[in-house]
């Protein structure tokens, strides 16, 4: 405890002549303590964004969403997938402006809404009744043991 010697006696206490004790006062909460108020209502006010500005502005970013939703193919990519390092390459080539793979995830997840999406493992050439059948007349035949 800190004894602060005052007028209070030096007692220290929470009357005692510590008028700072508590939690530190904003600039608010001292502004319309002091009958400020027009300082006051402006320390409310919403404040813009602090930190670097983003590298695409919204016309871009639309520009590139449309560019996207054209599909992997529409820009010469053997398979109709999405990487970070292909969407990077599409966003170089609609905007000019080079992103890391950490800024072409944010732009993907945060500005456009999309989310991870992860094929399934299968062949396209997938054949079910051949299975079925495989499975019934060859896999017993083969399999060893009861």
């Amino acid at each position: 405890m800190v004894s602060c010697g005052g007028a209070a006696g030096g007692s220290g206490g929470p009357q005692g002549c510590c008028a700072s004790a508590g939690p530190p006062r904003s600039a608010r909460d001292e502004s319309a303590r002091h009958g400020n108020l027009a300082s006051a209502a402006s320390a409310l006010r919403r404040r813009s964004a602090t930190g670097r500005p983003p590298k695409l502005d919204d016309a871009q970013v639309e520009t590139v969403r449309a560019a996207l939703e054209q599909g992997a193919q529409a820009h010469g990519f053997e398979a109709d997938l999405w990487t970070l390092e292909r969407v990077g390459a599409v966003v170089t080539r609609t905007t000019g402006v080079t992103l890391s793979r950490a800024s072409v995830w944010r732009l993907l997840t945060d500005r456009l809404g999309w989310s991870l999406q992860r094929p399934e493992r299968r062949a396209a050439e997938r054949d079910e009744s051949e299975i079925a059948r495989w499975v019934a007349h060859e896999w017993p035949r083969i399999k060893k043991g009861p």
